[in-house]
């Protein structure tokens, strides 16, 4: 009676359950499959937005099992091994049915567990030694196909057609955060913008994005992220304030991201209120050394390269010529990174971060988010999504990094 809204493709969902299995070798070699209970993880290895819990055996083949959503996964999701249980003892019982019994060393993906419900499966499966898998997940969604990259472009396009074409019109001192916000809205809605933006982090929230005119871009923030921002309420600190109003002669910085068909692209675009005369030359050239510190980074962000090098780079610069307070934020806000990976949700592996060793691959996406906070003025800088290229990484999501005068 009813069809799938959409398919991944089932070549797709294969590729990317035999890069974990792949992944599983190294991260947990004594384990002989793993057990994903995140909502979002499962999507990523079948197809569907299913409650409860898949099964991936190294050897043999997967088995989703579902709370509620049975019907909604048979259509959604290429598996043959779909079932439908309500208490974790009946896991080992339904995964040999099927063909795929469960292993004295079962590695898990502890990240979409509850303390409570982690004890409760350890209670449950007694006779099993779980171990964490977490890691062989998220190295395998680092590297994205040309399906999800073709997807992810898409998103950039119409992200760069948004935040640069069609909002600036809208915009004008005077406005307050909250209706420059709520214009945001209308004009991603418009564009696609299918209304999520999912954080990764375990209790990181995010909703339409930061919305900061003036001295919000330096407000105090509990978000990790160098942006400050005010936010709707102590209750909901995203968005943007009913009671700030963008004056002239301040910058505003969105920093937006826009969603559709499970993907996101990350970008911040700055604008000013008043002429391009009028930017004083303390903003003018902290954003330009932001726009550079972007720009050198995705010249050599090339496989080989590894994030602490890029990172160390900017950090070092940022102290050559004058602009350590204040870049990647000012004061408790400062973040140790200036960018991170990105796909199904914001803040994907790997950062760009000091200690991360492991070389860039090609197929990597990357948002590069060089910030700088100027105090009693506010944040100024950019950011913007990129594919990891043999020859550099290519920005996905618009070649516009002036601040936009308005």
């Amino acid at each position: 009676m009813f069809e799938a809204l959409g398919h991944i493709p089932a070549g797709e969902i294969r590729r990317r359950q035999d890069a974990v299995r792949h992944h599983l070798a190294d991260v947990a070699p004594e384990a002989g499959g793993i057990l994903v209970f995140s909502r979002l993880n499962i999507y990523y290895l079948t197809g569907t937005l299913g409650q409860g819990v898949l099964w991936l055996p190294l050897d043999s083949a997967p088995v989703l099992l579902v709370r509620k959503g049975l019907d909604r996964a048979r259509l959604e999701s290429p598996l043959e091994h779909i079932h439908s249980y309500k208490s974790y003892s009946q896991m080992p019982g339904l995964c040999a049915d099927a063909g795929s019994p469960l292993p004295h060393t079962v590695a898990v993906v502890m990240a979409g567990l509850s303390w409570q419900l982690g004890q409760l499966l350890e209670r449950k499966l007694a006779d099993r030694k779980f171990v964490p898998g977490d890691h062989a997940v998220a190295l395998a969604k680092m590297i994205k196909s040309e399906w999800e990259l073709d997807i992810l472009r898409t998103c950039g396009k119409l992200h760069h057609e948004a935040l640069c074409e069609m909002l600036p019109g809208m915009l004008h001192p005077g406005m307050t955060e909250r209706e420059i916000s709520h214009k945001s809205w209308e004009v991603f809605f418009a564009k696609g913008h299918q209304g999520m933006l999912r954080m990764q982090a375990h209790g990181e929230e995010c909703f339409l994005g930061h919305v900061s005119a003036g001295d919000s871009g330096n407000y105090p923030s509990s978000f990790n992220g160098p942006l400050g921002l005010r936010g709707e309420h102590p209750a909901v600190p995203f968005m943007g304030h009913a009671a700030k109003v963008w004056q002239p002669k301040e910058p505003l910085m969105l920093d937006i991201g826009f969603q559709i068909d499970g993907y996101q692209t990350d970008k911040t675009q700055a604008y000013w209120s008043g002429p391009e005369s009028s930017i004083p030359d303390e903003v003018r050239r902290a954003h330009e050394f932001c726009v550079e510190m972007q720009n050198r980074t995705a010249e050599h962000a090339k496989p080989g390269v590894t994030p602490a090098e890029l990172y160390a780079y900017c950090i070092e610069q940022a102290r050559k010529r004058g602009f350590a307070e204040g870049f990647m934020g000012l004061g408790d806000n400062k973040v140790p990174f200036i960018g991170h990976g990105i796909g199904l949700t914001v803040d994907e592996f790997p950062p760009l971060a000091a200690g991360f060793d492991m070389p860039l691959q090609e197929g990597m996406a990357l948002a590069l988010e060089p910030k700088q906070g100027i105090p009693g003025v506010g944040m100024v800088g950019v950011e913007n999504t990129y594919e990891v290229t043999a020859s550099g990484a290519r920005c996905i999501s618009g070649d516009r990094y002036e601040m936009i005068c308005v």
